[in-house]
């Protein structure tokens, strides 16, 4: 059998099952396992002197073990072929969150319409980092909005990037970087050393990925002004990556992100994304939402022509 078909048959059954299920809540899911990984040697190794030191070690073992025990891992298993497509199309099943991340965007939008101003903040704080409590419609809507550019780079593109690199073991071992980062890369009092390294190493690692990613986005949607302001705006984020996607979106809905948000207690201003403020409607929801499969079907094409 063709080799590039031990990559091409799991990336589209993978795709295949994230479109249909997502990601359900009653399936064990690898990431929870290196959620719980990550908190016990946070636990353990988050004391003391040495912090940065500590948290670099913690990362890079997660992250080489990662890779090379699943290296090791499909190295035995391809001599079982059937066993092989099965367990490898799984995981590029969990290694994809974009069933997920479109419908938990849309689930804050349904709550926001159908149950109200409280209902929609509610929703929205178990996908979004900043206090939503005082934040009105537009804003709720417009944090989806980001929301769904910056992931899109993060949960979707990003992960079959490194699928295309390295397979399996490439792609999980950039999930748990990118885990750590989620848990620890923050820049408050507990972790701004321990977290040092991990937040660091994600920027580096999704470098490429963010503006692949905004590219695609102009491109799918046949848009220059997205172009325009993937230049003038996507390096004002305070992230180094997630400006070049949100930047891409302001673009494509002639719309503005960014300003000010709280989080933990504390206003942050941010830089604002794109010129025109006008409110955001839901219809630009959903659009960003056809956006995002249209994105990801051409990064897949684009994949799979490369290899054959």
């Amino acid at each position: 059998m063709n080799d590039h078909l031990y990559i091409i048959i799991p990336l589209l059954a993978g795709f295949a099952l994230d479109c249909l299920i997502g990601d359900p809540h009653f399936l064990p899911h690898p990431i929870r396992l290196f959620g719980k990984v990550i908190s016990y040697g946070e636990t353990k190794l988050n004391r003391g002197r040495n912090r940065k030191l500590k948290g670099a070690l913690l990362a890079s073992c997660l992250i080489l073990s990662t890779y090379f025990i699943l290296k090791l891992g499909f190295r035995v298993l391809s001599a079982y072929q059937n066993l092989y497509f099965l367990i490898s199309s799984v995981f590029v099943f969990y290694g994809l969150a974009n069933r997920s991340l479109i419908q938990e965007s849309l689930r804050v939008i349904i709550k926001l319409e159908k149950e109200g101003l409280e209902v929609g903040r509610k929703q929205l704080s178990m996908i979004v980092g900043r206090e939503t409590a005082q934040l009105n419609e537009n804003r709720i809507r417009t944090a989806v909005l980001e929301t769904l550019a910056e992931n899109l780079s993060d949960g979707v593109i990003a992960p079959l990037f490194f699928y295309f690199i390295g397979g399996v073991p490439a792609m999980f071992a950039y999930k748990m970087a990118n885990t750590l980062d989620s848990m620890i890369g923050y820049k408050n009092e507990r972790y701004k050393d321990f977290g040092f390294f991990a937040a660091k190493l994600d920027d580096v690692l999704n470098f490429i990925p963010a503006r692949l990613t905004a590219i695609l986005m102009a491109v799918v949607s046949l848009n220059f002004r997205a172009i325009k302001f993937i230049f003038k705006y996507g390096q004002k984020h305070s992230s180094p990556n997630a400006g070049y996607p949100e930047a891409a979106l302001a673009g494509i809905l002639n719309c503005r992100f960014g300003g000010p948000n709280r989080y933990h207690g504390v206003l942050i201003e941010k830089p604002f994304i794109g010129d025109n403020p006008r409110p955001v409607s839901t219809k630009d929801v959903y659009k960003t939402c056809v956006i995002n499969v249209a994105v990801t079907l051409v990064f897949i094409g684009v994949f799979i022509l490369c290899l054959v």
